[in-house]
């Protein structure tokens, strides 16, 4: 009986989540292929890391935690302290984030946390361990931010960077084998210790809800990499942080326990396109500890039921991660989910590459309508904690656009680029706005001066408040239309663009090369159903070749189309968009090769033409008229019969926008002589 009760145990898979899968498939040897090439897509961007620099980050971090115990004996030791604890006090470097995760990329800071005994104060690790840390040859750019709402250290340790967070606990000693995802350990703890320990037990809690770690760190990778190539990675404007991403990959990880990564990236997809907002996603049930702690609940906290797209996290007490999302935030993310989704069907149909999924829109292409902020500050010191406060409070001015009537959407940049070069230091941030359709022709006028005076009026106050304000910090906000950003923005961002829409035209060489060649064929068809010496197949012939000739040419009218900067309207959007779709200047197309390719095949073709044409000279037209046309036809006539056939089906005669280099040898048989010139 026992042994069967083992047995069944055995046999039940583990549950993850709330709710039970969505499918237990296995991966096909299809799904490991496609896996395979998504590794192979990411290596160029740099998301894995190299054995040797891995190596280096344990290196230093062994040196640091090191030094925190040193410090703690130090420190315990001015305190009095027993020896008999002294010798086993402890003292641990953790980390969390990206690191912990397993998914950071090259070059990547660290995030770490100092967990220190109950006889350690916080303003020990300020003081003497700042101190420590100064005399340390490996350290450079030290500073602390003891008044930020998560206090922290920043400092750069031979070459990595790395942010400490500080944590006492009501420990007399820190045992090496020390679990933070205890929920005793939160006892008797201030709020500024428990927020410093939510990062660590948040990670390690993802990682212990996840049913494989190497799928969901390489989905997670893909899916960062994607966030961050269409702009919509960055929390403190609104969109989704790293962590808030980690648990969406974690929960479609939970619904497709069995699958790889090339399958859970089209899943997380398909699965959070079709969420319904704001439900929101939980990777396990929400504990309650009894530590009277605020937890993320609606039924309780109203505040709470104001949240667009919650994702709550999985340690005690739980929070919203994604509190700063916005109306229009979301509508962009869903947007972007909805797209990934119809680029990864093609994908696992082979209709289209990974490096697709990654190729980044052009944002400045993308509206009419931009608001740039400029903030600046007379030196570097002061404009890096004025470009940091500001930076914080860019969702305030999108929260204040999107209560104005006549807006529909506004779109924060999360990427900042440096002000026109002037004797003080600048940074500029770009806001794409999308203005409500009025019905009737009249202009209408919107005034925006209200919504950008209450959010420089509540940037100043902050910094007056916090002490940092100096009389040479300023913030100013101008509206401009899509060809003004030239003026404003570094020419690094404008050649991008630039560069992308020169690599489109070259397309349309290649598909105008194409069409040249489709007219050539036709030309070979026409002349071997001459010398066939059958109307029916002559007909026949050109109906084939009449085909190929309006293929290439709405092949070229697509791609005239798309060489320009025209609108779309998205499909299942409520909101337009002004997206020119570039090809990726990353992209698998060898253009130059291609038109050589082309280029010979027109060569190989005209010389065919030629040999064609000097057989057909020969030929007997006498025997031509007795045998087939029953019709008394000169020569001189054939031509114009072929030049009737070829208008009564439609084809192409004529196009104005194609070089006419392309299309003359064609043309020429329509009008000349069988037995006149050569080509």
């Amino acid at each position: 009986m026992k042994a069967t009760q083992v047995q069944t145990a055995q046999q039940t898979p583990k549950h993850y989540g709330i709710t039970s899968p969505i499918s237990l498939a296995q991966p096909k040897e299809a799904d490991l292929v496609l896996t395979q090439k998504l590794i192979e897509t990411l290596r160029p961007f740099g998301v894995f890391e190299e054995e040797l620099e891995l190596q280096r980050r344990i290196l230093v971090l062994g040196k640091l935690n090191t030094l925190v115990q040193v410090w703690i004996r130090e420190v315990s030791e001015a305190k009095n302290i027993p020896s008999s604890v002294i010798d086993n006090v402890g003292g641990k470097i953790f980390t969390f984030g990206s690191y912990r995760l397993g998914v950071h990329t090259k070059g990547a800071d660290i995030d770490a946390l100092c967990v220190a005994p109950r006889h350690v104060e916080r303003s020990d690790f300020f003081s003497s361990f700042y101190e420590k840390l100064k005399e340390q040859e490996e350290v450079k750019d030290l500073r602390a931010v003891e008044e930020a709402f998560v206090p922290v250290i920043k400092l750069s340790f031979d070459g990595i960077e790395i942010d400490i967070l500080f944590a006492r606990l009501a420990l007399q000693t820190i045992p090496e084998n020390l679990d933070l995802r205890d929920d005793g350990l939160l006892k008797n703890l201030d709020i500024r210790c428990i927020r410093s320990l939510n990062g660590c037990r948040v990670t390690d809690e993802i990682l212990h809800l996840v049913p494989n770690i190497e799928n969901f760190r390489l989905t997670l990778r893909a899916i960062k990499l994607w966030a961050k190539r269409h702009n919509i990675y960055s929390n403190i404007l609104g969109f989704l942080g790293g962590v808030s991403w980690a648990m969406l990959v974690a929960r479609t990880c939970q619904l497709y326990p069995n699958a790889v990564a090339s399958t859970l990236v089209h899943k997380f997809f398909l699965v959070f396109s079709k969420w319904e907002w704001p439900n929101p996603v939980l990777l396990k049930q929400p504990e309650d500890c009894n530590l009277n702690l605020p937890v993320w609940d609606p039924r309780v906290t109203p505040s709470d039921r104001y949240h667009l797209m919650p994702i709550i996290t999985p340690a005690y007490p739980q929070q919203n991660s994604t509190y700063n999302v916005s109306a229009s935030t979301r509508a962009i993310m869903v947007e972007e989910f909805k797209r990934g989704l119809a680029i990864t069907d093609e994908i696992l149909l082979n209709k289209a590459e990974w490096s697709k999924l990654f190729e980044a829109p052009n944002f400045f292409q993308k509206y009419k309508h931009y608001i740039v902020l400029l903030a600046s500050a007379q030196t570097e010191k002061q404009h890096l904690e004025w470009v940091g406060l500001v930076e914080s409070k860019i969702r305030i001015l999108v929260g204040n656009l999107e209560k104005n009537e006549f807006i529909t959407l506004a779109h924060v940049n999360p990427q900042s680029f440096p002000g026109p070069k002037e004797e003080i230091d600048n940074t500029i941030w770009v806001i794409g706005v999308v203005f409500k359709k009025m019905e009737g022709p009249e202009n209408l006028n919107v005034d925006l001066t209200f919504d950008i005076q209450s959010f420089t009026d509540t940037v100043y106050r902050q910094a007056i408040t916090s002490k940092m304000f100096e009389a040479d910090m300023k913030i100013t906000a101008m509206h401009v239309k899509r060809k003004q950003l030239q003026q404003l923005l570094p020419k690094v961002a404008i050649q991008r663009s630039k560069r992308k829409a020169s690599v489109h035209l070259k397309k349309v060489r290649i598909v105008r090369y194409k069409l040249a060649i489709a007219s050539y064929k036709f030309a070979i068809l026409s002349f071997l159903a001459i010398a066939s010496l059958n109307l029916a197949i002559l007909t026949f012939f050109l109906r084939i070749a009449c085909s190929e000739g309006r293929i290439a040419k709405f092949k070229l009218a697509i791609a005239r189309k798309k060489s320009q900067n025209c609108k779309f309207i998205t499909r299942n959007s409520d909101f337009e968009t002004c997206n020119c779709e570039f090809i990726s200047c990353n992209s698998d197309f060898h253009f130059f090769s291609q038109l050589r390719v082309l280029k010979s095949k027109l060569r190989v073709i005209k010389s065919e033409l030629k040999v064609i044409k000097s057989e057909l000279r020969d030929m007997n037209l006498q025997l031509l008229e007795k045998k087939n046309l029953n019709c008394k036809m000169k020569k001189s006539q054939l031509p114009c019969f072929i030049f009737y056939l070829l208008v009564e089906m439609g084809f192409p005669i004529f196009d104005s926008n194609c070089p006419t280099q392309y299309l003359k040898p064609p043309l020429r048989v329509c009008y000349i002589d069988i037995s006149s010139s050569v080509l």
